[in-house]
């Protein structure tokens, strides 16, 4: 149970793993597409904290050292009085080439429904917007469902929705249709990921 008072905004830590899966698959049951997510415990862990088992936390923003490569995904949670979570945001950097800056992409924000209204969204959005800010970043940006409740949230803070852009994606067989086209094969684009 969700203890009295607002919520705490922390960075995700690798013992929260599996509340922020768990979550994200309530996510996907809301979202009415349970049946496509598919996140495991490792593979968020690996995101999140690439360096060995139990050595650190997410980071707040990007940055190399010795311990090995920095996140490509980084994660905050709304934690109760007892410092059990009840939402998260799961972010990453995005890159304007018009403004020549980062911003943050938001891929998911959730509030479990027991802890809606303590303002633990608002709450998450303020850190990420915190980031932007302390960094220089010059956007916060995010996808959501046209049919989600939460568009009246989001003008309540003045997030403006972007309605002159239309969303693509690959996936699938077309995704892979695409990279057989590629000359030389994907090996000559980079360095690997993962």
């Amino acid at each position: 149970m969700t203890a009295p008072g607002p919520p705490t905004i922390r960075p995700a830590r690798p013992e929260d793993v599996p509340a922020v899966v768990a979550m994200v698959h309530e996510l996907a049951e809301y979202e009415r597409a349970a049946d496509q997510c598919h996140l495991t415990e490792e593979q968020l862990t690996a995101a999140l904290f690439p360096t060995a088992p139990g050595r650190g936390t997410a980071s707040d923003a990007p940055s190399r050292s010795s311990r090995g490569p920095a996140p490509a995904l980084h994660g905050h949670l709304a934690v109760d009085g007892q410092d059990q979570p009840v939402g998260f945001a799961l972010w990453f950097l995005n890159f304007s080439t018009w403004a020549g800056v980062h911003g943050i992409y938001l891929e998911d924000l959730y509030v479990r429904p027991a802890a809606r209204g303590t303002g633990a969204g608002r709450s998450l959005l303020a850190t990420l917007a915190a980031i932007c800010v302390e960094r220089g970043y010059q956007r916060l940006e995010w996808w959501m469902l046209d049919w989600n409740p939460a568009a009246g949230f989001y003008a309540s803070i003045d997030a403006q929705p972007m309605k002159e852009w239309v969303p693509y994606r690959l996936s699938g067989d077309a995704l892979t249709g695409l990279a057989a086209q590629a000359r030389g094969g994907p090996h000559t684009f980079g360095p690997p990921s993962g």
